[in-house]
């Protein structure tokens, strides 16, 4: 019997362990645990964490980062991966795009302060499931968000289980089983770019609740599909409506190559493909004429964007909400120049009411450009007409904080400190736990600073 794509996953993972990881994979998952956290501390007052909050018990073993009192572990991944992906300012992957982060450290820490394992099983659990869930998004590029589906959450399904499974040491047929068990609660439709609706935000957390959930069950000796990937009615042939993807993408040189380390931490609280054109934006800003000047704006665009993005153009115009304004590039560009920023200030009821910002967000049209490499590289393009007949252009070939301008760690630890103080924490607390982040997967496992 030929081995199926999740037995060639689960022995490649096998092989590897917490000692031999490259330090440069060690060193990127101390990022993702620092900016999940931060993230968690910026959300943890939201009317959506606490709605979530309020639809669950509490009483379990678990940790929800900035929460007092303790939850079971499925809810504790759930609500902690629901925050850190809340303000789609969560790390990204060029080639998925998905989040990882978000997704797989709060799988990850809940299971491990569960079932009692150490830093060690965290490390390898992490490193796992975001090396999983990087190189799925390779296999089928495109194709899961043109069939209306969140990559994030499919695939975060799948590779959350993945991490778990390391973290707990289960064996190979547990772990396939796992991956199999998986698949048939995996989902996540994008229908919340209708509106600006907040299901988007549960994605990460939800997958991160499957992952935790599918290892416990096949750890009991529950079956799962062992062609969950690549069979005829498997999760591709679901989810991308094709059973013929690369695979080999996903297997190939495991654990030799680690695509992981080129993850992207964004410098922008907003969605991933927006920020090249944040960038651009804001150099324009700086060139001297007002919002009132500007006749018109177009924008090269790349073909996947413009049905989460661009489009229906009205309503990218005059997003319904905050979080509708996220993912409508043209008012990703008009607050960018006309504030200056685009943290979370930049996305409230306030400013996607303000004249000014909607009086330009009006002017921007876009056009494809057949040419554009998305989703290999996310780039940026903004050329603005004025009333005068001037015409001021900018493009931005990557985004920033990825591999052609990473975030130093120093930065990452600024912007956890800036969400921390967001959600609340004062400096001091913030510094205790970088100093604990520093050496987090070398010892026990201890959450219980993160609470309250």
């Amino acid at each position: 019997m030929a081995q199926s794509v999740a037995e060639r996953l689960a022995d490649r993972v096998a092989a590897l362990s917490a000692g031999n990881l490259p330090e440069a994979v060690r060193a990127r998952c101390q990022d993702l645990l620092i900016d999940v956290a931060g993230l968690c501390l910026a959300a943890r007052g939201t009317e959506y964490v606490r709605a979530l909050i309020a639809s669950v018990d509490g009483g379990g073993s678990c940790t929800a980062i900035g929460h007092p009192g303790t939850y079971r572990a499925e809810d504790a991944a759930m609500i902690n991966g629901t925050a850190a992906h809340g303000e789609d300012f969560d790390d990204t992957f060029e080639g998925g795009p998905v989040h990882s982060g978000a997704v797989i450290v709060p799988a990850v820490l809940a299971a491990c302060e569960r079932f009692g394992r150490g830093g060690c099983s965290a490390l390898l659990g992490v490193a796992c499931g975001v090396e999983t869930l990087c190189r799925l998004s390779l296999v089928a590029p495109k194709l899961i968000h043109k069939a209306g589906f969140h990559p994030t959450s499919v695939l975060g399904a799948m590779a959350a289980t993945l991490g778990v499974s390391a973290a707990l040491g289960l064996d190979r047929k547990q772990t396939v089983d796992a991956l199999g068990i998986a698949g048939s609660m995996a989902g996540g439709i994008i229908e919340y770019l209708a509106e600006g609706a907040w299901t988007k935000r549960l994605h990460a957390g939800w997958a991160a609740r499957i992952g935790l959930h599918a290892a416990r069950i096949a750890r009991e000796g529950f079956l799962g599909p062992r062609t969950v990937f690549e069979g005829t009615h498997g999760l591709f042939f679901g989810f991308a409506h094709t059973s013929a993807g690369d695979f080999d993408a996903l297997t190939r040189d495991f654990g030799e190559r680690w695509v992981m380390t080129d993850l992207t931490f964004k410098p922008y609280a907003t969605g991933t493909m927006n920020q090249p054109y944040i960038d651009c934006a804001l150099r324009l800003a700086k060139k001297g004429f007002a919002a009132e000047d500007v006749a018109e704006v177009l924008c090269e665009t790349a073909e996947g964007y413009v049905h989460r993005l661009w489009e229906p153009l009205a309503s990218k115009h005059r997003p319904a909400n905050d979080y509708a304004a996220k993912f409508s590039t043209p008012f990703n560009i008009a607050v960018a120049f006309v504030t200056g920023g685009v943290g979370f200030e930049a996305f409230t009821d306030k400013t996607v009411r303000d004249p000014r910002i909607l009086a330009l967000a009006s002017k921007v049209r876009y056009v494809v450009d057949p040419a554009n490499p998305y989703p290999k590289a996310y780039t940026g393009h903004v050329r603005m007409t004025l009333e005068d007949g001037r015409v001021f252009e900018e493009r931005q070939p990557h985004i920033r904080g990825g591999m052609h301008e990473p975030l130093s760690r120093e930065e990452l630890e600024r912007k956890f400190r800036s969400n921390a103080r967001y959600g609340g924490w004062d400096d001091a607390r913030a510094a205790r736990f970088l100093a604990l982040a520093a050496n987090a997967f070398d010892r026990p496992l201890d959450l219980s600073d993160l609470r309250g």
